[in-house]
């Protein structure tokens, strides 16, 4: 995904344009040139909206990482602990560090993916995720309806997402190839080190060894 700065500049730069296309719009109605304002207003009105939708796209895909390929998304230990509870210590990009006691017998962690038209990765734009959730998870279907429930979030607090951006302006569907969550779980009945990986298919949990 291009960097936030090359998105901001692009911005700027329709900004600016649609400044100087209002000028002319000033300029053409004191000429009575009605037609030529009315063009350049539109041409304006649109350059407008374009930089708007330029800063959306910054704000909305802050906390996102771009996915060209398989990836780490998270690290995380297992570490068992009395009446059917764990504790899981999570490594997130950029070294964010958390740690959860969670209830169950797995441990379970989803979030959202973005996967544009290959027409719009020629543009730079690649898909992107963010991981949502990490919760516990019980083996048994009967203690998952009876036993506590425990889940917090990964994701970083922010008033749009990507995901959001795509569901509240229903032209850039004409952009995306998917939009989806996807989720992924392992035992954690025993210690245990894991690397959850994302690729355009989802998540997916592998064991870093014995």
């Amino acid at each position: 995904m291009p960097s936030p700065y090359a998105i901001a500049a692009a911005s700027l730069l329709l900004l600016l344009l649609g400044i100087a296309e209002l000028f002319a719009v000033w300029h053409a109605v004191r000429n009575s040139r009605w037609v030529s304002g009315g063009i350049s207003l539109l041409f304006g009105v649109t350059l407008f909206a374009l930089s708007a939708l330029a800063v959306a796209v910054i704000v909305a895909t802050r906390g996102y990482s771009a996915l060209t390929r398989e990836e780490v998304a998270a690290s995380i230990t297992t570490e068992p602990l009395p009446h059917q509870q764990f504790r899981a210590t999570i490594i997130l990009p950029a070294g964010r560090l958390a740690m959860y006691e969670l209830s169950g017998d797995a441990v379970y962690v989803d979030g959202y993916i973005v996967k544009w038209h290959p027409l719009v990765n020629i543009l730079g734009l690649h898909a992107a995720y963010e991981l949502d959730r990490v919760a516990g998870r019980y083996s048994d279907v009967r203690d998952e309806r009876t036993k506590p429930h425990t889940v917090y979030s990964l994701a970083r607090p922010k008033r749009l997402t990507m995901f959001q951006l795509v569901k509240k302006l229903p032209f850039l569907t004409a952009l995306v190839d998917a939009e989806y969550g996807a989720a992924t779980f392992t035992a954690a009945g025993k210690p245990g080190s894991f690397t959850v990986l994302v690729s355009t298919t989802g998540f997916l949990i592998r064991s870093n060894g014995p």
